[in-house]
C-alpha cells in the first residue's frame, strides 16, 4: 500500500486500485474531497489495507473487486467501519455469490469504475471531471456505455482519446511507481491534462517504444491450444501481451504467463476476444480452485494464479472448458 499524503484530521480517505480506472477513480474521489489522503491498494491486500482507515469519519474504496475467498471477512470488516464512520464502496467487478448487499455498496457491471464513482459523488464534483471520467472508461474498455457515449459529445473525441491513451500508456510503464501515481492523483483531480502532468509523456513514450519490441516476441514465441493461446514469460506488460497472444494465437483467449519464484507460480493476465461466448470470470472462479489456485475478474478480461505443477493441467481444462461454453453459448443461440 502506498500513500499520497498524510493529513492530521483524518477527515476522508480514499482507497483505490493502481490501474488506469482506479487512478482516474481516486483522482475523481480526490476532486470531491480535496483534503483527502489517498491509498493504493489491491483486493488480496484491501483487509490488511482497512487497518490505516480507523480514525477516519469519511472512507471511500473504488475499483477493488471483492474476492471471493475473502469476502465474508471483508464485508464483516467493512460493516464495522460504516458503523463508526461514512463508508463508500464503488466497484464494477463481478461480485462473488456469497456476497451480500450492504447500503454503502455502490456496485453496476455496466460500467467502469470511475463513471460509477462520477456518479456517486456527482453532487460534489465540476461537470468537467467527466472528462477523467471518461479516461477511465477508456482505459478499462467501458468506453461504450450510454453515459460515456453521452459525455463524449461535448468534447473532442479526438483529443480525448489522445489523452487518454498517453495516460494509460504511462500508467502500464510505470507499473508499481507508486510515487509516480500519486503525483498523478492531485493535478488529475484538479482536471489538468495528462500531457501537462510531470514524466506522463515521457513515461508513454518509453512504453510505447517497449510495447513494440513485446509484440514482436509474442508474435514469435505465442503457442496455441484448440481455444486459447499463450506465452510465457513475455518479460513485458502481461495485459498487453495476452491481446497480442490471442491476436497472434488466432484464437479467442490470450494468456500471458509470469513465473514468480516466491510463490513458486504463474501469475496470469488474460483477455478475450469474444467475450459474448466466453466469459473468463466465470470460468477462471470454477476451474483455478481445482488446481490450487484463484483467478476472476471481468468476462473479457481477468487475472490467475496457478501453482507451478498444475500450470499446463490448468491450461488444458481451460482450453476445454472454453471450447464446451463456446458450444452451448452457440446451440442456445440457434434455439
Amino acid at each position: 500500500m502506498t500513500k499520497s499524503r498524510k493529513h492530521e484530521d483524518k477527515s476522508t480517505l480514499i482507497l483505490t486500485h493502481g490501474d488506469s480506472d482506479g487512478v482516474c477513480a481516486g483522482a475523481i474521489a480526490k476532486s470531491a474531497y480535496p483534503e483527502a489522503d489517498v491509498y493504493f491498494t489491491s483486493p488480496v491486500g484491501v483487509i490488511d489495507d482497512l487497518n490505516i482507515a480507523d480514525g477516519y469519519r469519511n472512507v471511500i474504496i473504488s475499483d477493488i473487486a471483492i474476492d471471493e475467498k475473502h469476502c465474508m471477512d471483508l464485508f464483516k470488516r467493512l460493516d464495522e467501519i460504516a458503523s463508526v464512520a461514512d463508508l463508500t464502496y464503488i466497484d464494477h467487478h463481478p461480485l462473488p455469490d456469497r456476497c451480500v448487499t450492504a447500503n454503502w455498496l455502490h456496485h453496476d457491471r455496466g460500467i467502469c469504475a470511475s463513471e460509477l464513482t462520477y456518479k456517486v459523488l456527482e453532487d460534489r464534483l465540476s461537470r468537467d471531471m467527466r472528462r477523467v471520467a471518461i479516461y477511465g472508461a477508456i482505459g478499462d474498455y467501458y468506453d461504450s456505455s450510454p453515459s460515456v457515449k453521452e459525455w463524449l459529445r461535448d468534447w473532442d473525441k479526438r483529443s480525448l482519446f489522445f489523452q487518454a491513451g498517453t495516460l494509460i500508456q504511462a500508467l502500464i510503464y510505470s507499473g508499481r511507481n507508486y510515487d509516480f501515481k500519486r503525483k498523478l492523483i492531485v493535478p488529475l483531480s484538479h482536471d489538468k491534462i495528462p500531457t501537462e502532468i510531470p514524466n506522463v509523456l515521457k513515461y508513454a513514450k518509453e512504453g510505447a517504444s517497449l510495447e513494440e519490441k513485446l509484440r514482436i516476441h509474442v508474435k514469435h514465441e505465442v503457442k496455441a491450444l484448440n481455444n486459447l493461446a499463450y506465452v510465457v514469460d513475455p518479460n513485458g506488460y502481461m495485459s498487453k501481451s495476452a491481446i497480442y497472444a490471442a491476436s497472434y494465437g488466432q484464437r479467442d483467449v490470450g494468456i500471458s504467463a509470469e513465473f514468480r519464484h516466491k510463490r513458486n507460480a504463474y501469475d496470469m493476465s488474460l483477455r478475450s476476444r469474444n467475450s459474448e461466448s466466453v466469459d473468463l470470470n466465470l470460468l477462471l472462479r470454477r476451474i483455478a480452485p481445482l488446481f490450487g489456485g484463484s483467478g476472476g475478474g471481468h468476462a473479457a478480461a481477468a487475472g490467475a494464479r496457478i501453482p507451478k505443477d498444475s500450470f499446463n493441467a490448468f491450461l488444458r481444462e481451460l482450453d476445454k472448458a472454453i471450447g464446451v461454453q463456446k458450444h452451448r453459448v452457440a446451440k442456445f443461440n440457434e434455439i
